[in-house]
């Protein structure tokens, strides 16, 4: 048994754990959870967690960001994290950072079936290289390669790759965020901020106004949380039509994904606003855009694809990796 710190720190919020970690089970011993803005550093939201806490002695963190050389500068978060500073500050014999999607990754084998919800089977005892593609504040990609025996998770940035439209709407929207932002990545359409500018778009492209009790619970709540809700409640035409696209376009970089992975052994859906919109999801709006690749369309319908229902999954995930420092 080996007890580890992991960390899931996102541009929302941080979550920190002290866990147990027993083969592929992780039992959680202590969490909390913080909003990530309300510290300057992440060394001074670590020592408040671990303020009358006997440190383990091994910790890793998932990070929304590129981590280069040990170090990562946070793309949603004004943060510098360096692990050689946090091992020395708190005095870990060692200090894992992980880009988070890289972390969700390693985190898969401790769940069980009920974690997960499959879109499509693909395959019979599918295997070989699998990917992961995560909607939250920004969006995560991560490849998982498979040597023949197991899978090893690895980091990309695909998500600030160039968002690609397929249909004279989505050339529309590409247009109109064209006039917004330097460049248009895929993370400014599937993500918490690309859901609310494709709401932006179709309240434009239509002309229709939003309605007095939307605008005012926009100044109130989440934007995107309020989207989606008026969308899954039926009380919004263009809220309607704007989850429906973003579960499209979602779908889309999905496939587009898994083929550059050529992830036959599985594509899996994380991040925490698919849980959310699951009806969504199971209507087929995601599984029709992710397979709509042409030629490629056969083999896209071999490759099992699952949406992750436990966010837990992206503190195992560091857990595991710490307890495999031991």
């Amino acid at each position: 048994m080996s007890r580890v710190v992991a960390g899931d720190i996102g541009g929302t919020k941080t979550r920190l754990a002290v866990a147990e970690v027993i083969g592929n089970q992780v039992r959680v011993e202590r969490e909390v959870s913080y909003p990530s803005r309300d510290f300057a550093t992440f060394e001074t939201l670590v020592a408040d967690f671990l303020a009358g806490v006997q440190a383990p002695a091994h910790a890793a963190f998932g990070i929304a960001g590129p981590v280069l050389d040990g170090a990562v500068r946070t793309t949603n978060l004004p943060w510098y994290i360096e692990a050689d500073v946090l091992r020395q500050r708190f005095g870990f014999q060692s200090c894992t950072l992980l880009n988070d999607l890289e972390a969700t990754a390693y985190g898969l084998p401790a769940l069980g079936s009920e974690d997960l919800l499959t879109l499509q089977a693909g395959e019979a005892n599918a295997s070989g290289n699998a990917a992961i593609i995560a909607a939250g504040t920004g969006l995560g990609e991560a490849g998982m390669y498979w040597d023949g025996h197991g899978h090893h998770p690895y980091a990309t940035e695909g998500g600030h790759t160039g968002f690609s439209p397929q249909s004279e709407l989505e050339i529309a929207l590409l247009r109109h965020l064209q006039l917004r932002y330097e460049h248009v990545s895929w993370e400014r359409v599937v993500s918490g901020m690309g859901l609310v500018n494709v709401h932006d778009f179709l309240r434009a492209y239509r002309t229709v106004a939003a309605p007095q009790w939307q605008t005012d619970e926009m100044r109130e709540n989440d934007t995107a949380a309020v989207i989606s809700r008026a969308a899954l409640d039926g009380k919004d035409d263009i809220c309607i039509e704007a989850l429906e696209l973003f579960v499209q376009l979602y779908g889309a970089e999905a496939g587009n994904l898994a083929l550059k992975t050529m992830s036959r052994g599985g594509l899996y859906v994380g991040g925490g606003i698919a849980p959310k919109i699951l009806p969504i999801f199971q209507r087929g709006i995601f599984m029709q855009s992710f397979l709509n690749k042409g030629r490629m369309r056969s083999l896209l319908e071999t490759m099992p694809v699952r949406v992750i229902l436990n966010d837990r999954v992206a503190l195992y995930g560091p857990a595991l990796c710490a307890a495999g420092k031991v």
